[in-house]
Formats: C-alpha cells, structure tokens, sequence
C-alpha cells in the first residue's frame, strides 16, 4: 500500500478555526494560521484475514492485543510500543506496519505506506486430532489459511502434516479442544538497534522510568542496555528529553 491524500491548507485552518471558537461565537476573527511543517508516525493494525491463531497476542512483549475470537479478528490495543514483533510473528502476514507521513506546505498532504517486515521462522513439528473429542463440527476448516484440514460427516478431522504450517488457528477455534499442536517458532529479526550517547545523557532516569520491558538501567553516568531484554520499541527513544537515546534502521 501507497497511498496520499491532500487537502488545502486553507481548508485546514477553517476547521482549525471553527474548532477553537465557542459555539455560541461567531466564527468571524476566528483565523487559524498553520505553519509549514512535518510529522511522521508509524501504526499497526490487523488485517480482517487475521485466522485467530492469537500468535500474536501469545507474542506481545507488552500484552497489547486482545484475544481474536470466532466472530472478531485479534485487535491493537492502546498500549503498543510499536516493536513489530507481532508483524514478524504473524503466519499469514495479516498484521500491517504503516508509516504515516504528513506535510503541511501550499497543500496539506497525507502519506501512508506499508513497511516490509522479515517473518520469524514458523514451523509445525507434529500436530493431532483427539478422536474421543472432535465432534466434526468443521470449524477448524474456516480459518485454517492452507486448506490443510478435511472433515468427512461423522469423522474425526484430518490434518496433512504437508500442508500444515503449524499456525494453531485451528487448536485456538476447536469448540471442543480436541487439537494438540507442538511447533518451533523462530527468534525474533533485529531490524533496528539503539543506539546510546552517554555523552549526551543527562541521567534523568526518563528511559528507566518509561521502559515497558525493563531493559534500561541507569548505572552512574552510563545507561546500560539488557540486550536481551530490550524489544527495540520506540518508548525511550521517543521519551528521552535529549536526544540521547536512537533507534536506527539496521
């Protein structure tokens, strides 16, 4: 996805004018004037295609999804720090990183664009169906995403182990919890490093104080970093008063 949308910078200051007078005021001397700027931002969301395997909310470092259940795809709470683990883990890449950039020049511009994630290694090592419990209700078909799964009437689901890709949708929407899965998921890909200038550092305890994973420790004059801890969120590099602290692309 790549899309821009614009609109006239006057029409954006006549609603910024109509939203800052009182109502019972008359909207003349009401003038917002905006000034040439750029803001950039990153979203995550989740595709309805999402199959409710809840991988991903098994996965947040942060427990910022809802469960997905039958009727409703897994959902991007409030509290996401934007590590993208959640895009890297998700089996049929129904979880989407955008970039939003806005301009504000003769025209006020909008951007959006999807930012390729790498895929952590997914891979079902046995997978079986309990007899005694599955009752052939077939909704096990519905969300596997290969096509992987037959149920004849009356018979007990049977799952190719060839087309399989170990996602456990269908364990996770079994009514009956008749699917026992084993798989091997992969580690997390480094796509970004922090980067800490303890020159610049003022010892201010903001990223300590803010790190959603406790991964910062202020130690003297030096931030120490728990590399296997950190999941390179954008928390204190956003919060940091100074600069000192950069999240980079690798």
């Amino acid at each position: 996805m790549d899309v821009t949308f614009k609109k006239k910078k006057e029409v954006l200051e006549g609603e910024v004018a109509l939203k800052s007078r009182d109502m019972e005021d008359s909207q003349e001397g009401f003038k917002g004037e905006i000034e040439d700027c750029a803001f950039e931002d990153e979203f995550i969301t989740i595709s309805p295609e999402c199959v409710r395997c809840n991988l991903c909310v098994e996965e947040c470092p942060v427990n910022a999804i809802s469960d997905s259940t039958f009727s409703r795809p897994a959902r991007i709470l409030e509290g996401c720090v934007k590590c993208e683990i959640c895009a890297q883990t998700c089996p049929v890449k129904c979880i989407h990183v955008i970039e939003s950039t806005s301009t504000v020049q003769d025209d006020v511009k909008f951007h959006l664009k999807d930012v390729k994630i790498p895929h952590r290694k997914l891979r079902m090592e046995s997978i079986e169906v309990d007899p005694d419990k599955c009752d052939s209700c077939s909704t096990c078909i519905k969300f596997c995403p290969t096509e992987a799964i037959t149920v004849s009437e009356g018979e007990t689901a049977q799952i190719n182990p060839e087309a399989c890709v170990g996602c456990g949708a269908c364990a996770n929407v079994c009514p009956q919890g008749s699917i026992d899965l084993v798989r091997e998921l992969g580690p997390v890909i480094k796509t970004k490093e922090l980067l800490v200038d303890d020159d610049t550092c003022v010892q201010c305890q903001v990223c300590e104080e803010n790190c959603p994973v406790d991964a910062i420790k202020l130690d003297g004059d030096r931030v120490v970093l728990d590399h296997e801890k950190c999941i390179l969120c954008e928390v204190c590099s956003t919060k940091c008063p100074v600069g000192a602290l950069k999240l980079e692309m690798v």
